[in-house]
């Protein structure tokens, strides 16, 4: 059985914050439990309400001018800050490359059902990296897998551009196709 994290897992977020007697900043704006404004009190009143209520005071945002610190369960802010940065990664949007393999042998529906799925790639926003895999004695066929490639180029959305055509590597052909702007 194999230990650790998983070799794809997203890292968890970390969140370096500044709670109870870190905070080395004098004056502060504080912020109640029940997110009512408390005020600017000294860094000792601040600690004296938080013990009072059983729970931690937490800088917020050390760069405003006074400082904001919050008083709140840490691990619940923590979870609530994990949360938020879980949510804006979800929603990023990933401008990357979408690839899309073919073969030489491929037939004409073949290549119509990879051409729906780079039309919705470039759709998306997304290049697409047209892979033409080549095995065995198809390499030595070069100009034939060319020719095919140029075909499959044609069937693609009308409005696209070709930023890089046809280039020869070990093992295929590629060529990476972007939407027009």
């Amino acid at each position: 059985m194999r230990r650790g994290p998983r070799k794809f897992a997203k890292p968890k977020p970390t969140i370096n914050s500044v709670i109870n007697d870190q905070i080395r900043i004098e004056e502060l704006m504080v912020v109640g439990s029940d997110n009512e404004n408390l005020g600017l009190l000294s860094r000792e009143a601040a600690l004296a309400k938080a013990k009072e209520a059983g729970l931690d005071l937490v800088l917020i945002a050390a760069q405003a001018k006074p400082p904001v610190a919050k008083i709140i369960s840490f691990d619940k802010w923590r979870y609530q800050e994990e949360k938020k940065i879980k949510k804006q990664r979800s929603q990023q949007k990933s401008s990357g490359q979408k690839q899309v393999q073919i073969s030489v042998r491929a037939q004409q529906h073949d290549l119509e059902t990879k051409v729906k799925r780079a039309d919705k790639f470039l759709a998306e926003g997304n290049r697409v990296e047209i892979l033409m895999r080549l095995r065995g004695r198809e390499n030595k066929n070069m100009d034939f897998a060319r020719n095919k490639l140029e075909e499959f180029l044609t069937l693609i959305n009308p409005d696209h551009t070709v930023l890089s055509r046809g280039r020869g590597s070990r093992g295929g052909i590629n060529a990476v196709v972007a939407i027009k702007k």
